[in-house]
């Protein structure tokens, strides 16, 4: 095998392989990258077992062939090439080594044989659909902030996305929750997409995903069975096993009722949350929020630490309201509005708490409540 390839498109392809790889694994392949040149394109794919991404790039190919390098060696060293270098890959398949050249650089690089390369095995998708990557890319960045890191809730490591039923009809939706918090968000249903299972996406996959979510008017193909989900482009496909577990049901934690709307500039609360909570203790974030006519305080009391105290205008026309919240998730759901104004709809300071962004409902967010 030998090709040439450009630096920059090398590196794009070699880094997206190698951040699927894991650092830490007891099987030596799985570490590496399987390169298969053929044509004018080579083919990059790594794997964890649980997550495969193939990355295609076009490249000058003298001899067709492949063979598997550790991918994070590969990609340091791509990446501390000069820029616009062209790199030449050349496998010398007898001594088992691969010799990486760019200019005046030489590296040989062990490689290890591609016939122990697992691939996953291909399987049917039940739907296949199509959606821009901007609509995917809200659907997945806001709601994944909510994504469980509990482990013993396996079920809540991932973004739920299924087809929900709404008074605007059929939707294709995401939803994320660690207990504590949760996120909401629907995107017209695409066509093709109708017979969809619901899936938990995990966490991993989310954040691999994001990476071919850049442009914004890119079509994406998904598809995506019981056992799997897959996103492709014309260079990158990502297939990922989903999570064998019941997503819980979340409907009955969205509360219906809450009748008290506090309207606030989101931008400036989030402004406002950050500072007062640099003197909040570590351990509980706490921050307490007292609602008056058109008055909107936060303050924090940290015996360890000190007090601190802002006041913000908002719009605000119901009883007198004071709820006590953890900082980090104010300001996490505070983030995720694109418009101007956040809508905060309260019912006592013991209940879970409703934001959206102005009327917009396909964004909602469930905050619980905490004792300050």
């Amino acid at each position: 095998m030998k090709f040439s390839m450009e630096r920059a498109v090398l590196l794009k392809a070699v880094s997206q392989a190698q951040s699927v790889v894991e650092r830490r694994n007891t099987i030596p392949i799985l570490a590496n990258v399987l390169i298969e040149a053929e044509g004018d394109t080579v083919q990059f794919r790594a794997t964890d077992l649980d997550i495969e991404v193939v990355d295609r790039a076009p490249a000058k190919v003298e001899r067709a062939g492949s063979t598997t390098v550790s991918a994070v060696i590969l990609n340091e060293i791509v990446r501390k090439l000069p820029d616009g270098a062209l790199v030449t890959l050349s496998e010398d398949g007898a001594a088992g080594r691969l010799t990486v050249e760019a200019g005046r650089s030489n590296f040989q690089l062990a490689t290890l044989p591609k016939e122990d390369f697992p691939v996953m095995a291909s399987s049917e998708y039940s739907a296949n659909f199509t959606a821009k990557a901007e609509v995917l890319r809200r659907l997945f960045d806001k709601s994944k902030f909510a994504i469980s890191t509990e482990e013993t809730r396996y079920y809540l490591n991932g973004v739920y996305m299924h087809i929900s039923e709404t008074e605007d009809g059929r939707m294709l939706r995401c939803v994320a929750t660690d207990g504590h918090r949760l996120a909401r968000i629907d995107a017209p249903l695409p066509s093709g997409a109708e017979n969809m299972p619901g899936v938990i996406v995990p966490r991993k996959t989310v954040g691999e995903l994001r990476k071919l979510l850049d442009e914004d008017d890119r079509d994406i193909a998904v598809s995506v069975s019981e056992t799997k989900v897959r996103f492709a482009t014309e260079e990158i496909t990502l297939t990922s096993k989903v999570i064998d577990g019941t997503f819980p049901d979340y409907t009955r934690v969205i509360p219906q009722n809450n009748a008290r709307r506090l309207e606030v500039d989101a931008a400036e609360f989030a402004k406002a949350v950050d500072r007062v909570a640099t003197v909040s203790s570590e351990r509980s974030r706490a921050v307490k929020m007292q609602l008056d006519e058109d008055r909107l305080v936060l303050s924090v009391n940290a015996p360890d630490s000190g007090a601190a105290e802002e006041e913000l205008a908002v719009a605000y026309g119901d009883e007198k309201l004071e709820i006590g919240f953890n900082a980090k998730y104010l300001l996490e759901i505070a983030s995720q509005v694109d418009r101007e104004n956040a809508v905060f709809l309260f019912n006592s300071a013991g209940d879970p708490t409703l934001m959206r962004e102005g009327n917009d409902t396909s964004a909602v967010y469930v905050v619980m409540p905490m004792r300050v």
